[in-house]
Parts: C-alpha cells; sequence; structure tokens
C-alpha cells in the first residue's frame, strides 16, 4: 500500500508515561501536602482573599542543575525575610517559545547540544522541581506543551500561557482543568482583549484531546479554573504596567464579569528587556498597591544568580559561564535582593 503519511518523520521513539517518569522520581506524601498548602495560599491571594502579593522570581529558563538549587537557596532566604507581605514562589521555567530558532529548554533539549534527549529532559525537570520544593520554595512553570503537565503538574503551584500562546484554545481549556491558579499574558502586540477571553474561557467546564497517567490518548473533561488571571507584560508599542493601563484592563474585566486579578511582568517589553529597569516596573506596581489598588496581585521578575545573558557554545559546554542565563537577560541576584527589599519595606509602611 502506498504510504502517503509520515512523510517528513525520521523517527518515531516510544515516551514513558507519565506514571513510570513519576515512579522514577517520587514526591513524598508529605511534600504534596506542603505543595498543597502553597497553593491553597497562592489561590487565596489571586482571589484577594489574602492580602499579600505574589512574585514569581528566578531565572527566563533553567539550564543548569547546580545552578538552579544554588539559585533557589539564596531565593529561600530572600522568601522568608519577606513572607508576611511577599509570598515568593521561584520561576521554574523549561520550555521556551521561539519566534524562529535557539534553544528549546530543559525539556525538550537537556543537555544543550541539540540532541533532544526529551524523556531524560522530563526525567531532569520533575528532578529539579522537586528539589526546589525540598529547600522550601513553591515552584512556578509556563505551560506550552500540552502533554508535559501531566509528567510534573503534582510539583507546580502556579503556571502562566506565555504570549505567544494565549490565544490558543488548547491552552485555555488545559489551563480550565489544571489544579493550581494559571495567568494569561496579554499578546506580543499588548493587546488585552486575548488574554482577558482566554481567563474567562478557562474559567468554564471544557474538553480536550490528552493523555492520561499511563500515556493512553484520552479525552479530558474539565470543571473550569476560577483562580485563573491576567498578566500584563507590555507590547511591542509601549510598556502596560501604569496606572491608566491597570484601570483600562480592571475595566475591560469587569465588563465581562471577571473579578479582577492582574499580575506585572517587570521583565519583557514592560522594561523592554532592558533589565535594570525592572526595578522602575516594580516600584510602580508597589505605588500602586499603596495607593489603594486592591486588584494587583503580585508581579514577576527575571533573576538568576548573575546579571546579563551569553549564548550556548556549540563547541565545548565547559565554556559556559556559571549562574548566567543562556536565554533573556537577568538581573543578578544582589540587585534582586536589593529591590524586593525595596518593596517589602514599602508595602510595610502602608500599614
Amino acid at each position: 500500500m502506498k504510504h502517503i503519511n509520515d512523510l517528513h518523520i525520521h523517527r518515531v521513539d516510544k515516551l514513558a508515561s507519565p506514571h513510570e517518569i513519576k515512579e522514577k522520581v517520587q514526591v513524598s506524601e508529605e511534600q504534596l501536602i506542603q505543595i498543597e498548602g502553597w497553593r491553597k495560599q497562592v489561590r487565596d491571594i489571586i482571589l484577594r482573599k489574602d492580602k499579600r502579593i505574589i512574585g514569581i522570581i528566578g531565572p527566563c529558563s533553567i539550564h543548569d542543575e547546580k545552578g538552579a538549587y544554588d539559585y533557589a537557596r539564596r531565593l529561600k532566604k530572600l522568601a522568608d525575610e519577606v513572607s508576611d507581605e511577599i509570598f515568593i514562589i521561584m520561576r521554574s521555567y523549561f520550555e521556551k517559545p521561539r519566534t524562529m530558532l535557539g534553544w528549546r529548554g530543559l525539556v525538550i533539549d537537556p543537555r544543550l547540544d541539540e540532541s533532544y534527549d526529551i524523556e531524560y529532559g522530563i526525567q531532569l525537570a520533575r528532578k529539579i522541581l522537586l528539589e526546589i520544593s525540598r529547600i522550601g520554595l513553591p515552584v512556578a512553570n509556563e505551560i506550552l506543551d500540552p502533554i508535559i503537565p501531566q509528567y510534573i503538574d503534582d510539583l507546580v503551584s502556579w503556571a502562566a500561557i506565555g504570549a505567544r500562546t494565549t490565544e490558543s484554545q488548547v491552552h485555555r481549556s488545559l489551563a480550565s482543568g489544571l489544579s493550581f491558579p494559571v495567568g494569561f499574558k496579554n499578546s506580543t502586540s499588548g493587546n488585552l482583549r486575548n488574554a482577558v477571553n482566554a481567563v474567562k474561557t478557562a474559567a468554564n467546564a471544557s474538553s480536550f484531546i490528552g493523555i492520561d497517567g499511563d500515556g493512553n490518548s484520552s479525552i479530558m473533561r474539565t470543571t473550569g479554573n476560577d483562580t485563573c488571571h491576567l498578566i500584563l507584560r507590555g507590547g511591542s508599542s509601549s510598556p502596560n504596567y501604569y496606572e491608566e493601563d491597570v484601570e483600562d484592563a480592571e475595566k475591560m474585566m469587569k465588563d465581562i464579569g471577571i473579578i479582577p486579578s492582574i499580575v506585572i511582568d517587570c521583565s519583557h517589553a514592560n522594561s523592554r528587556k532592558r533589565i535594570h529597569k525592572q526595578k522602575r516596573v516594580l516600584k510602580s506596581v508597589i505605588e500602586q498597591i499603596v495607593y489603594g489598588n486592591t486588584s494587583l496581585s503580585g508581579f514577576m521578575l527575571e533573576s538568576y544568580i548573575y546579571e546579563g545573558r551569553q549564548d550556548i557554545p556549540s563547541d565545548n559546554l565547559d565554556e559556559l559561564k556559571y549562574g548566567v542565563s543562556v536565554t533573556d537577560s537577568c538581573i543578578g541576584f544582589e540587585e534582586t535582593e536589593k529591590i524586593v527589599r525595596m518593596a517589602y519595606k514599602d508595602l510595610k509602611g502602608m500599614k
């Protein structure tokens, strides 16, 4: 029989099921209880029952296991210091959406050499999330591939749907079934309508095709997620973290029956990808809260051990600088401590 399908598939490799991966990298009952508690705190903050704010802080992407643990231990100390005002969640992203080409993240290319050992990448990502949780920090993840959550979702306390995927019906349906709060970013153009519509859509029941714990293709029927919310990340024409931008977003959400809960991304277009401008964005967010805004529920910072970014060496990975991002530029941890402590001081001063 003539074959007219899979013409551009070079090879098909069987992938271990979520249950098999979870069996290899197991989470204890005690840790599950801890993660459940973290999720409740995040949920209460997003729903504004808890008047603290969340701070999603960490590297643009994780590429190095040792560096991830080093950063987590530093962040844990800061998190404890500010916990009565800011609930810090470590940004732990393993998938990177690409406009064109480039490294696609630890899950897809864990060895950073285009060998694409995805099963190892999933297992390593799960191991890293588990260890960060053991250090004492809840973790945040970006949902890109709709299959990956089945492998790691029991370890996640908050997630984002990125600017490039907010319009995706698959991701909206997926978010409606996830067991933790999910933020939708506005489009790269700065358009808010798509993200606001996504929040509304994900709050309702849906169905989509996914895989179950045994790896079987399945129809996933969801109940809807009432802790989905908006993330303002700026757009191609301008930032959108100013007071009038937040007010416009609040009105748009209220007009379609959504109680506003908004997280501000201090990086990306809001800082024009100039890393040191993140402190300016955070200062504005905190000022708005101090002056009475009740819909702002958190902020995001791109931060790592040392500031800046680097390319992945094509010949010798030993040339990678330790503690420096391989994707977007990040502020260093010293600056992170400084601006988070300033934010904390201002929040404390309002009481």
